[in-house]
C-alpha cells in the first residue's frame, strides 16, 4: 500500500507534467507578459523539472519549484484545495476532495 505522501507525489507529478487534466494552471501576469513562445517553454520546463532535493522538497511531494528560463528566473508551486477552490483540501491524497492549483510565476513575482 502507497503512503499518502507517495500519492500526492504521483498526482502532483501527473498534473504539472499534463498527464492529468484534473486540476487548474495559473500563470501570472508577469508570465503572461512574456509572450505565448515563452510560456510554452516555461510550461515544457515545469513539467520536465526532476531536480527535487531535500531542500527544495522537503515533504517529499513534489508540489514546488524553481528553474531559470530565457535567464529569467521562475517558480511553480502546486497548492491543495477543497472541490469548491474556497479552503485547503481535507486530504490533499484524495482526488475526489481535491483540486490541484499550479501556479507559475516570476521569482520576483513572490
Amino acid at each position: 500500500m502507497k503512503t499518502k505522501t507517495e500519492i500526492i507525489r504521483r498526482l502532483n507529478d501527473k498534473m504539472r507534467t499534463g498527464q492529468s487534466t484534473d486540476g487548474h494552471i495559473v500563470i501570472t501576469s508577469g508570465v503572461q507578459a512574456l509572450g505565448e513562445d515563452a510560456i510554452a517553454k516555461v510550461r515544457i520546463a515545469v513539467a520536465q523539472f526532476n531536480r527535487f532535493n531535500e531542500n527544495n522538497d522537503p515533504h517529499g511531494e513534489h508540489d514546488f519549484g524553481a528553474f531559470d528560463c530565457d535567464a529569467q528566473h521562475f517558480f511553480w508551486k502546486i497548492d491543495y484545495y477543497d472541490k469548491d477552490l474556497m479552503f485547503g483540501s481535507p486530504d490533499a491524497s484524495d482526488p475526489n476532495c481535491t483540486s490541484r492549483v499550479l501556479t507559475i510565476l516570476l521569482a520576483e513575482e513572490y
